[in-house]
């Protein structure tokens, strides 16, 4: 239904998706948008191909022995189709663009429902409690209560 055989989700024919789709929407009443799902369906075929070339498309070894490595439950051309891409310059540039990408990026992973704006206030915040945690508490560890605001 969604073939791994695609260099991308863009270039899955829509009728694959709308497959999907309709599938999903049969056996689950789900009060969320068609984009929406297509666009999760999207996410967890990206998962699945990258799961597939991790397990079982080695670099180190001859296109032949790549190409006769087919994963279980796999449709040959579909694994011959998706390892051609990944053998070729196109993928090898595709890849090396993606490593390079994610080698830039300062954080890896989401702060659950704060932002990275709310973040980087209350980081803020705490550093200016420490300053003037600073300037009230001395070296010895008493605190001048002189300096407390009220």
């Amino acid at each position: 239904m969604l073939p791994i055989n695609y260099e991308s989700w863009y270039h899955m024919p829509h009728s694959n998706k709308n497959q999907a789709l309709y599938n999903i929407k049969k056996r689950f009443d789900l009060e969320v948008s068609d984009n929406y799902v297509k666009k999760e369906l999207g996410k967890k075929w990206r998962d699945h191909k990258s799961t597939l070339k991790k397990e079982y498309f080695n670099k180190n070894i001859s296109l032949k022995e790549k190409l006769r490595n087919i994963p279980p439950r796999m449709l040959r051309y579909q694994w011959e189709d998706a390892v051609r891409f990944w053998n070729s310059k196109k993928g090898e540039d595709r890849e090396r663009v993606g490593t390079t990408s994610r080698q830039k990026q300062k954080f890896t992973h989401p702060t659950r429902s704060k932002s990275f704006a709310c973040v980087a206030d209350d980081e803020e915040k705490l550093k200016d409690k420490r300053v003037e945690y600073e300037a009230i508490a001395s070296s010895d560890g008493s605190v001048n209560l002189d300096d407390i605001d009220n």
